[in-house]
This record gives C-alpha cells, structure tokens and sequence, in this order.
C-alpha cells in the first residue's frame, strides 16, 4: 500500500515518515516537503492513506486536501498539526483523522485501524522485508512469526543472495558456519525448508522462493525489501535514509553485505 506524508519542515517530515514506517512497515511511504509535489505524487499513484500538516507556506494543508479530494473523493486524509482549533475545518471536508502534534507509531496505527474509507483488499498479501537494522519479515502489517529462528535466518540468507541460486552446502555453510556437509545438518536443513515453505504458504507468500532440487532462491520482484530499494534508488534527498549503517545485525554472515554497503555509502 501507498502513503503519502506532506510537512514543509523538514524535521517534522522525517519524523512522520518514521512514524508511519514503524506503524505500517509494509507500506512504501512518499514524503513531501511541496504541497505541488505531493499533488503530481497523487496523481500517479492510489493512496491507502495521506497525512497532511495543516500549516504549511505556500499551500496550506486543508487547501490540499480539498484538491486531493476534488481529484478522489475517496481519499483518506489524516490531518497532523499542533492546534487544535482546525478540527471544525477537518470534520467540514469529512477528513478520516486528526492527529495532535508530536506525531507517533501509535497515533498513526489507531488513525490507519479506523479509516473513513477502507481501501479494497490487495488480491494477494505481499511479503514486506526489513534488511536494515535487524531482519524481519512482515506481512499485512503483522510480523511473520516463524516455526523456528534458523527459518527466519534462512529466509534471510535467500534475501541476501538476492535472487542467486543457493546451493545446500552453501546453506549449510552460512546457517552452521562449517564447510562439512554433516548428514545431521543435512537433515536438519530440510526440516528447516519445510518449515519455512509452511510458515510462508502459512501467510499467502508461498511463491517467493523458487525451489530447485538442490537450491533455493527469492523471487525478488515478489517481495517488497528496503535493502533492495536502496539499492535501486539510494537514499532519496529529503527523505529519511533507508540505510543507516546497519544490516541484518544479527547475522555473522551478513557482515560481508554490510562492509560493501558501508564503503559504498562512504
């Protein structure tokens, strides 16, 4: 799903970006400081959901809305201000919400849980992953809560390879850090696929990995993946970074990825 954040300051912006990252991670998140911009933003993409701030220079928030309005009627408007005397001017252009200034994760959920128009339902849920920080995976907005820690890390490990077909003894290289192929780990890394396959089937999200007779590999145009996004586009100029010095923390193995991504960012 789409949102779009609008505040003319710049602190302010990065704060309700982050905000709404953290109450909705699955979501892809377009920030503008320009109301114009904002506009040609809605113009090209159907919004799940718009914050707004009310007073900004040039084009004022409820002014904004009225012409995101005129445009979709549908649209879900979140006002985000510091005063409280505008809330008369939201009800009369039937916004969905109202937040009081400081913008947090849990003024964003209780706003996204109860919105005035409830967007259709995605055909099919789209699996969200989060390299940056520590690794986790979510779906429809709700963490993946896998059978055991070494699926979660396999999964992650496919991430990582992004798209590359991984071998067994690879796998088993990363996942118990020993060349040997043991005929115990071999076992217990099939285990460890099937539980994976199960978890992800679980949740909608079986198709993400392609299976071969000794491999794996992610599908990565079937995933939505803050590292993959950064590498296509980087950190975007007045928006908050994706990468902040940190990935897949923790996972020895990652430490490869990370040490490329740091003299690259350097």
């Amino acid at each position: 799903m789409k949102i779009l954040a609008v505040d003319d300051e710049k602190l302010a912006l990065d704060g309700l970006v982050r905000a709404i990252r953290a109450a909705a991670p699955e979501a892809e998140v377009f920030g503008f400081r320009d109301p114009a911009e904002a506009l040609r933003c809605a113009e090209t993409n159907a919004l799940y959901a718009v914050f707004l701030d009310i007073e900004m220079r040039g084009m004022d928030g409820i002014t904004l809305a009225k012409q995101l309005l005129q445009a979709e009627p549908k649209t879900n408007i979140i006002f985000t201000t510091g005063y409280g005397e505008y809330a008369g001017r939201a009800f009369d252009i039937h916004a969905s919400g109202y937040i009081m200034k400081p913008v947090t994760e849990e003024k964003v959920r209780a706003e996204l849980s109860a919105l005035r128009y409830r967007p259709a339902a995605e055909a099919k849920p789209q699996l969200v992953i989060r390299a940056f920080g520590n690794f986790e995976a979510y779906v429809g907005g709700e963490p993946v809560r896998f059978q055991t820690g070494m699926a979660k890390e396999l999964l992650a490990y496919l991430v990582d390879r992004r798209g590359a077909v991984c071998s067994n003894g690879e796998l088993l290289s990363a996942l118990w850090e020993d060349e040997s192929e043991d005929s115990s780990h071999m076992s217990y890394l099939k285990k460890i696929r099937r539980s994976l396959f199960d978890t992800l089937e679980a949740v909608g999200c079986g198709d993400v990995i392609a299976r071969s007779r000794g491999g794996l590999a992610i599908l990565t145009d079937k995933i939505d993946c803050d590292y993959y996004q950064y590498l296509e586009h980087g950190n975007e100029p007045g928006m908050p970074p994706l990468y902040r010095g940190e990935y897949m923390m923790q996972y020895s193995w990652a430490e490869f990825t990370h040490g490329i991504l740091e003299r690259e960012s350097g």
